[in-house]
């Protein structure tokens, strides 16, 4: 019987083909020879390709990805990427497979690197196997059940701790080998050169995608890299609907085989301590912040708003924000400008804006979902700006909000979007209003960007919150509202004759807080 093959590359009918139970994986074609026999016991290459969560869908999809996922969760990406920037010889390849084996306690990781390099050129290709890739495959099968069994669920663990090195070790290759020699973000580089640029789906019914009528039999190709170039929203490699349990650890390896230099701001965000960022609303509340060793200061759009008499996320204060990013940037400090959500929803106008930020001396910026009506912005949006930005002007550390919380709409859209976020460029992501440490720590076991929270009195304090692996904790409007408390109440101190209770800087040392060039 002949079959067609079906070909799509617009957006939304390849999300449509991913969503659709009735289109599941294919296993790679056999070539013209004689089918593998496999290798010591039956564990070979066929075997594997049989076995693990890649090519199986439905229920057998979920269980093997379940187990996938449970070997992922005992290995923190920040530590892979410290252990495998801690071994710089060798080839990528056995550099990722080793540290990856010692961090699922394998017995032998350089055997078991030699290994799955053997393997990972077997397994995906259109092709029977041979039988040093056969053994090469029961080589690795003894080393995680060195004791002979017939346990299916012994050996479906095997077969997929093997699939987690194999998917591994090409994936991350690929994205080191992309990514050498420039400095265009990790996130965005597997946006626009993904380690899988297609996938072949089979038609296991009769279905129909996009109008077209699918036969039980048919193969469907996605052509994912082209469909990702005309649309902002990435189809692959971390994207919903199929999220890559693996996509930090990848990231993470990969920056750590790299050793990209880093700014002097971003490094703020490597350290055992988490960024405490206070928010200045004029020159002298970050000159007095700077002067107390606070290694950067950001800005707080309600303070630059309300000071100016104008409303804080209507897009009302460009100017404002720009007179002030001028000031700063006079100083000696490393300063962050909020810029809400860019102040225009025109990508090229909000990078624009960017460049001048960064031409002013603003070491990043933060840019949000958030609208005045209480809404999200679309995802597509969002994610255009970052990488419009972030094309403009690499240097710049763009931390990508999300106000999910902040607003209390669309919560369960929290994960997926800091993804896409992730994807198109953001250095950090910021998630105002979540204060639940399980929630916290699920996102940063999650996450290869720094994660920020806005410190509340009432929610987590500062060590808990390092504790739970956040890295940059922002003050938001709080200084700005205790400043106006402070006015407010020493202003009727006086007028009822009662003591100030405030030791207030002099005259002079305000005038000293003064930029160098005034």
């Amino acid at each position: 019987m002949t079959h067609t093959t079906h070909v799509f590359d617009r957006y939304a009918d390849i999300s449509a083909a991913l969503a659709d139970p009735a289109l599941v994986p294919e296993l790679p074609a056999s070539g013209s020879g004689p089918a593998s026999s496999g290798g010591p016991a039956g564990f070979g290459v066929a075997w594997l390709r049989a076995t693990v969560a890649r090519f199986s869908s439905g229920e057998s999809h979920r269980r093997r990805r379940a187990l996938v996922e449970a070997e992922l969760a005992r290995m923190e990406p920040a530590a892979l990427r410290r252990a495998v920037a801690e071994r710089p010889e060798g080839e990528v390849r056995v550099r990722v497979v080793r540290t990856l084996a010692e961090a699922l306690g394998m017995l032998d990781p350089g055997a078991a690197a030699e290994a799955v390099t053997v393997v990972a050129g077997a397994c995906f290709k259109a092709a029977d196997a041979n039988p040093d890739e056969d053994e090469a495959v029961a080589r690795l099968v003894a080393q995680l059940a060195p004791e002979p069994t017939t346990d299916e669920a012994a050996l479906e663990t095997a077969a997929n701790r093997i699939g987690l090195l194999v998917q591994a070790c090409a994936a991350t290759a690929a994205l080191v080998e992309n990514a050498a020699g420039s400095d265009v973000p990790l996130a965005r580089i597997l946006r626009e050169v993904p380690p899988v640029p297609a996938m072949r789906r089979v038609a296991a019914r009769t279905t129909r995608v996009a109008g077209r009528e699918i036969g039980e039999g048919d193969a469907v190709l996605l052509d994912l890299a082209t469909a990702n170039r005309t649309h902002p929203v990435p189809l692959t490699f971390g994207a919903p609907p199929r999220v890559c349990p693996g996509r930090a650890h990848a990231l993470a390896m990969a920056d750590g085989l790299l050793q990209r230099p880093r700014t002097a701001f971003a490094r703020l965000h490597d350290q055992l301590t988490p960024l405490l960022l206070p928010n200045a609303w004029d020159y002298a509340s970050a000159a007095v912040l700077a002067a107390q060793g606070f290694p950067a200061i950001g800005t707080t759009s309600l303070g630059i708003a309300a000071a100016a008499g104008l409303p804080d996320a209507a897009a009302a204060t460009v100017e404002e924000t720009l007179a002030l990013a001028r000031r700063l940037g006079q100083g000696s400090f490393l300063f962050t400008v909020d810029i809400e959500g860019g102040f225009s929803d025109d990508p090229e106008r909000v990078a624009e804006l960017a460049g001048k930020l960064y031409g002013m001396g603003a070491s990043g910026i933060n840019i949000e979902d958030g609208r005045p009506a209480g809404t999200l912005a679309p995802v597509e949006l969002h994610a255009a700006k970052i990488a419009a930005v972030k094309s403009a002007v690499p240097g710049l550390f763009v931390n990508a909000r999300t106000d999910t919380y902040w607003l209390g709409c669309q919560e369960e859209e929290t994960v997926p979007r800091l993804a896409v976020y992730e994807q198109a460029g953001a250095d950090g992501v910021f998630v105002p209003g979540l204060s639940d440490p399980d929630r916290i720590a699920a996102l940063t076991a999650t996450l290869t960007v720094p994660l920020n929270i806005l410190y509340t009195p009432a929610g987590p304090s500062f060590a808990e919150l390092a504790a739970l692996g956040v890295r940059r904790i922002s003050l938001g409007s709080l200084l700005y509202r205790n400043a106006l408390a402070a006015a407010v109440t020493t202003a009727t101190a006086v007028r009822d004759g009662l003591p100030t209770g405030l030791a207030a800087p002099s005259y002079a040392e305000v005038q000293a807080l003064g930029a160098p060039s005034q």
